[in-house]
């Protein structure tokens, strides 16, 4: 359960979001809204890159201001460029990487990272230079990298922005096998088409919460589209 109470989050004098309660319960959450209306910063909320100005965030009964530690080890946030994830020369380091404090042995360490890039669909690619993969294995890489530790919840800003129609298709496919919770910010209205829930932000409040056909019609609407 990720619940907000009367948050609220400013720049300097600008106010970014605005009096925000709500709980997140569902599995799959889309947020959806124009270019600067907040939506990255209140998902930010959630594993404390961002803290509240007013109100607070918490995940379950921590709170990302105080427990940034404990909710991070819960919470993992992909980001919309890869490239801003990925650290290590080859793939195979990058997801140990990522496995560093779960002290296992090779052995161990060899059988997660197989099985994590058999799931995202990057099996036989341990030797490949990282920075050498195309955009969209880099984004698969970069959802490897956060699913290997097995997180409760999972973040993704902007996840196909920088991708094909056939990538975008394997993060979809991949997000709908997923058991975490799913929180995903996207202008790709088709990617949050099925999720159980979709909220609408617009200069930093929530004005449309429910339905995902409902709240993309609403959005369509509001942005004057069809």
């Amino acid at each position: 359960m990720i619940t907000f109470e009367h948050l609220s989050h400013r720049f300097g004098d600008r106010p970014v979001l605005s009096d925000i309660t709500c709980r997140l319960a569902e599995q799959r959450i889309g947020i959806i809204g124009a270019n600067g209306s907040g939506k990255s910063t209140f998902v930010r909320m959630i594993n404390g890159l961002a803290t509240p100005t007013e109100g607070r965030v918490l995940v379950d009964d921590l709170d990302p201001a105080r427990h940034g530690r404990e909710v991070r080890r819960r919470v993992s946030f992909l980001f919309s460029d890869p490239d801003a994830q990925i650290i290590m020369p080859t793939v195979g380091e990058d997801i140990a990487f990522s496995l560093r404090r779960h002290k296992l042995t090779a052995d161990q360490l060899d059988q997660r990272t197989a099985a994590i890039l058999d799931t995202v669909g990057l099996s036989g690619y341990v030797e490949h230079p990282a920075h050498l993969l195309s955009s969209g294995q880099k984004q698969l890489l970069a959802v490897a990298t956060v699913l290997v530790t097995e997180p409760d919840i999972l973040i993704a800003d902007e996840p196909t922005t920088l991708l094909d129609l056939r990538h975008t298709r394997a993060i979809c496919e991949l997000f709908a096998t997923l058991t975490q919770q799913l929180v995903v910010v996207t202008h790709d209205l088709n990617v949050v088409a099925d999720f159980e829930r979709v909220l609408v932000i617009d200069e930093g409040r929530i004005v449309a919460d429910g339905d995902p056909g409902e709240c993309i019609d609403f959005y369509r609407r509001s942005m004057g589209v069809r």
